[in-house]
């Protein structure tokens, strides 16, 4: 099991082009734990920023009357991958992990697996 800056550090060190990652709670907006790299970001802004991507996303589904979680949600800039994933369990409710990857240098499907596996040591 891995505390916050355990989850993060594992993100950064382990998952190839990682320049970014966040812990995020979407009810407030605020991220629990930020850890940049090479990227240059606001990881305070980018976790705002994309809890107003996750809660628009939630809405939607919720309209539709889907009954499915959120997987992952995908941006995909020119330059950048960022991928926001919604923590499962009764622990990670109203929480995601935020991982702003260098698109040059990440392998997509190799990130999404690593996260996966991230995510499922974390203890909130």
């Amino acid at each position: 099991m891995s505390d916050v800056d355990g989850t993060l550090k594992a993100a950064m060190t382990t998952i190839e082009g990682a320049i970014g990652a966040a812990l995020v709670d979407y009810n407030s907006g605020m991220a629990l734990g930020i850890l940049d790299g090479a990227g240059g970001l606001d990881l305070n802004v980018a976790a705002a920023g994309n809890t107003d991507v996750v809660r628009a996303k939630m809405r939607t589904m919720d309209m539709l009357g889907l009954k499915d979680g959120i997987e992952d949600i995908l941006i995909t800039l020119s330059t950048q991958y960022h991928m926001i994933r919604p923590l499962g369990g009764r622990t990670g409710k109203g929480l995601f992990l935020y991982l702003a990857l260098d698109r040059g240098r990440a392998n997509l499907a190799m990130a999404r697996h690593q996260l996966t596996k991230i995510e499922a040591e974390l203890e909130i």
